[in-house]
């Protein structure tokens, strides 16, 4: 019995040892987490009128988070789409999400760095049989200074033959980090 007693102790101050490695190992890095907000909006495609659904239901989730002097900004895009579009490459002429860093200030916050992500176009004309989809933005760097910053971001589609460029659907920022 004694050497079974030795032995378990031991083994927890093994596991107990590697345990307070494998936690150092991690570092600050990885104790950030993104802060997030997730809105929705629904939007109409101006050149149809006809009898048959044409929305795009989006629900949108805006992402923060700093480590180390650095900002890193994401956003995701889900949708329930018509099913009538779904393989139809001539219902809009473009699409991008337009993410934004934006230092947080008293007034209108000015953004500081963006990225027009272009892939969601292909996503929003190919879905699943149901025209559902969804579409990550890659994540955006910013070297930030002092002060509180935060990710917003937009839906920007250009539909065929309504006779105007990109039409902008906003949708709620991240929380500050």
């Amino acid at each position: 019995m004694r050497t079974l007693k030795r032995s378990t102790s031991a083994a927890l101050a093994l596991a107990s040892a590697v345990g307070a490695v494998s936690l150092a190992a991690a570092g600050p890095a990885s104790a950030a987490s993104y802060r997030c907000t997730t809105s929705s909006a629904s939007v109409d495609d101006p050149a149809y009128s006809g009898p048959l659904s044409d929305n795009y239901n989006f629900k949108v989730t805006q992402c923060a988070k700093r480590v180390s002097g650095v900002i890193y900004a994401y956003a995701k895009a889900s949708w329930d789409g018509p099913v009538w579009f779904v393989n139809q490459t001539d219902v809009l002429d473009g699409a991008r999400f337009h993410l934004q860093v934006k230092k947080s200030v008293s007034g209108p916050d000015p953004v500081v760095k963006y990225k027009n992500s272009y892939g969601i176009e292909y996503k929003l004309e190919h879905g699943n049989t149901a025209g559902n989809s969804s579409f990550t933005t890659p994540v955006l760097r910013y070297s930030a200074k002092s002060g509180r910053y935060l990710a917003d971001g937009s839906i920007q589609l250009d539909w065929n033959n309504d006779g105007k460029s990109y039409r902008t659907t906003l949708f709620s920022a991240s929380p500050t980090v």
